[in-house]
């Protein structure tokens, strides 16, 4: 009786355990350049809003707003609601920072893009270099 209630109790926890594995992120490519511009892709399934934040003239890390008028500067897109924001931009030739900004308050470097910096906050920025 003993031996059947521990192998239950192990099949159960067994198949409630594969259910949730959902801690294993989906791996995206890293930025990619094309003829549009700089692909950027994030997961996070959860936020309202993911903005890409860079030290390219345009942005300028969201100070951009001041010359759009615009509190998005930088607003990605999901448009099929899967959790993968995307924003494509033009950036000039060079060697730029950055970051994504989830929420408008947690900054995080790209998961997927093993080229980054530090940046100064005890953290780290990452880098793409277009050319």
């Amino acid at each position: 009786m003993r031996r059947a209630l521990i192998l239950l109790l192990a099949t159960a926890l067994a198949a409630g355990g594969c259910s949730t594995l959902n801690f294993i992120k989906r791996r995206l490519p890293p930025p990619a350049q094309g003829p549009s511009g700089v692909t950027f892709r994030f997961n996070s399934p959860s936020a309202k809003i993911v903005q890409l934040a860079g030290n390219w003239p345009e942005n300028d890390w969201l100070r951009g707003q001041a010359q759009t008028g615009s509190f998005l500067v930088g607003a990605m897109e999901d448009p099929d609601g899967d959790g993968i924001w995307v924003r494509t931009d033009k950036l000039p030739p060079g060697r730029h920072q950055y970051k994504f900004v989830i929420d408008r308050v947690n900054w995080k470097e790209d998961p997927n893009n093993p080229q980054w910096t530090d940046d100064g906050y005890g953290g780290h920025n990452s880098v793409i270099d277009v050319r």
